[in-house]
This record gives structure tokens, C-alpha cells and sequence, in this order.
């Protein structure tokens, strides 16, 4: 039985990637074709392909009565992208931030991490919250498509238009991509929610440890390729909308989604250990990108990302110890 669950999640984390990366492609190509403009692409439809992994994990798991995997999930999926993702790309290819939209979205991040602290203050993540955390998504939409629809050019529109132009495909295989990549998506989700519940089970360690662990990475796997391929190619804005974009969603969409599907009371370590180095990698990003070293752009060199990359060994590895020491 344990090998079962083992290759469970073996399987459904490679499955997921796989799944993930062909719905994002789709995604964007049928947006593409319905007339979406190139910035409102880069914007919504990729950030929201990168969170595909999570919310249906999140769903998935809160719908069977395991809300700390959904949370941990979510908070940990954040840190993943923010230390491990953009650490790692910064370290092959140093991330310049040109563009000002992008740029804008950093302070919004920072505090909707501000916001989800709050909530969680009082020990539960309540229904109400949860509503509140979805109309602010619903906000946040509003927002980008009036930014998105208005604003003709920017660095990161530009490099969007020419990954359309790289993976340019007809309407039919859109679509296609978009029904098998979503179905492949839900599939892979339950496989990886089954075994890491299992394994948690196995090992005697909480949902939420494996959430933060395990599945956080996993679900951050589509964020980490689609980053490194965007910086080894120069489109930068890629690189970091992309980690932008799937927080965002994470914070409100995942969270949110979960919150009313089961609401819960909240592991007090998530407030203590796990929401403060949240906080402070979004605030690291916001310092390191927004460009307060000079005019234009903001930039995480080398040596940023090594601090990224640093700072999530060191919370893996406390994590880790922890657990196994019994706290």
C-alpha cells in the first residue's frame, strides 16, 4: 500500500506538469484567437494556467475533508515560486522587471499577503472570509481588464506576442488543449491528493506539512519551466508575471475556493511559521523588483536569487526538522 501512494504522486506530479503546461499553451492560443489582447494574455490566462495545478488540488482536497492540505498547498506553493522559482532563474538568468504593469502588481501583492495574515488572525478561516477573498479576486479581475484593455503597449505584452507567435496553433487544437489539458488536470490532481495523504498517513506527518512540502512543489513545477524557459530567452516580464500572477490567484482564488467548499480552523503554525515567511519572501520580491535602485525597472540578480534560493533550503530544512522531531 505504501508504494501505491508513492506512485501516486509520482505519477500524478508528472502528469500534472504535463497537463498544466498543454492547458496553458491552449489557453493562451484560444485566447489569441478570440481577440484578447497580447497584455491581458501575459496578465490573466497565464497566471491563471500556472494556478491551475493548485486551485484544482485545493478543490480536490477540500472537498474530501483535508482543508490543511488545500492551505498549505496554497502558502506553500507562494514560497515555492517566490525562493525556489525565481531563485533558481535568477541564478541561470538574472531577471530584469521593465515592465511598469508588472512592476505595479508587486505593492498589490505584498498586500493581499497583508489581508490573508489578517483573516487568519483570529486562529479560522471563516465563510465570510473566504467570500471576501473571492470579491476581491472578482476586483482584481476588474482591474486587469480595464489595465489590460486600455494600456496598448508594454514590456510585457511584447513578450507575450512573441511567444504566440512561437506556439501558434489552430483554433481546433486550442480547444483541444484546453478539454484534454483540463481533464488531464483534475485526474492528475486526484491521483496526487490521494497519495499525499496517504504518505502523510505513512510517515505520521500532518496534511499541512505535506501540503507545504510535497504538493507545494509539485503544483509549482508549470511556474518553475515556465519561468526559466521565459528568462533563458530574454522575455523577463514572463519570468516574474508569471510568479505574480499565479500568487495572486493563490491568495484568493485557492484559498478562497477552499474556504467556502469547508471552512476551517487554522494550524496555529501556519500563523507563527508559515504566513510570517510568506510575508516576508513577498516583501524580499517587492524590494528586490520594483526598482528602487534606479529609474525604469527593477532587477534580482545572481546573488538575489541566491538569497531566495537560501532562504527556501533554510525553511525546507526547518520544516523538515521540525516535523520528524516532533516540533
Amino acid at each position: 500500500m505504501p508504494l501505491f501512494h508513492v506512485f501516486s504522486v509520482v505519477c500524478g506530479l508528472a502528469l500534472l506538469v504535463w497537463s498544466a503546461e498543454k492547458f496553458i499553451e491552449g489557453s493562451a492560443a484560444l485566447a489569441d484567437h478570440l481577440g484578447m489582447p497580447s497584455l491581458l494574455i501575459g496578465m490573466l490566462v497565464v497566471g491563471f494556467g500556472t494556478s491551475a495545478p493548485e486551485i484544482a488540488v485545493s478543490v480536490l482536497a477540500s472537498l474530501e475533508g483535508n482543508p490543511d492540505l488545500a492551505l498549505g498547498n496554497a502558502y506553500g506553493s507562494n514560497i515555492t515560486n517566490i525562493a525556489l522559482v525565481l531563485g533558481v532563474t535568477a541564478l541561470i538568468s538574472p531577471i530584469v522587471v521593465e515592465s511598469g504593469i508588472l512592476r505595479k502588481e508587486l505593492p498589490v501583492l505584498a498586500g493581499i499577503a497583508a489581508v490573508s495574515a489578517l483573516q487568519l488572525s483570529d486562529g479560522e478561516l471563516s465563510l465570510l472570509d473566504a467570500l471576501f477573498l473571492l470579491a476581491l479576486f472578482c476586483c482584481m479581475l476588474g482591474w486587469t481588464f480595464v489595465v489590460g484593455l486600455r494600456k496598448k503597449r508594454d514590456a510585457l505584452s511584447e513578450e507575450v506576442e512573441q511567444q504566440l507567435e512561437e506556439h501558434s496553433m489552430p483554433l481546433r487544437k486550442s480547444l483541444l488543449l484546453v478539454g484534454g489539458g483540463l481533464v488531464l488536470l483534475i485526474v492528475s490532481s486526484r491521483m496526487l491528493v490521494w497519495g499525499a495523504v496517504g504518505i502523510a498517513g505513512m510517515l505520521g506527518v500532518s496534511n499541512l506539512v505535506i501540503g507545504l512540502t510535497v504538493v507545494a512543489v509539485g503544483t509549482s513545477l508549470p511556474e518553475l519551466v515556465t519561468s526559466v524557459i521565459a528568462a533563458r530567452k530574454g522575455q523577463h516580464d514572463i519570468a516574474i508575471g508569471n510568479v505574480l500572477g499565479s500568487n495572486m490567484f493563490n491568495l484568493l482564488i485557492v484559498v478562497g475556493i477552499a474556504g467556502v467548499i469547508h471552512p476551517f480552523a487554522v494550524n496555529p503554525e501556519v500563523f507563527t511559521r508559515d504566513l510570517p515567511v510568506m510575508g516576508f519572501l513577498t516583501l524580499l520580491l517587492f524590494v528586490f523588483g520594483f526598482g528602487f535602485r534606479g529609474p525604469g525597472t527593477g532587477r534580482i540578480n545572481r546573488l538575489e536569487g541566491a538569497v531566495l534560493l537560501s532562504a527556501y533550503i533554510a525553511y525546507i530544512a526547518y520544516l523538515l526538522v521540525t516535523t520528524f522531531q516532533g516540533g
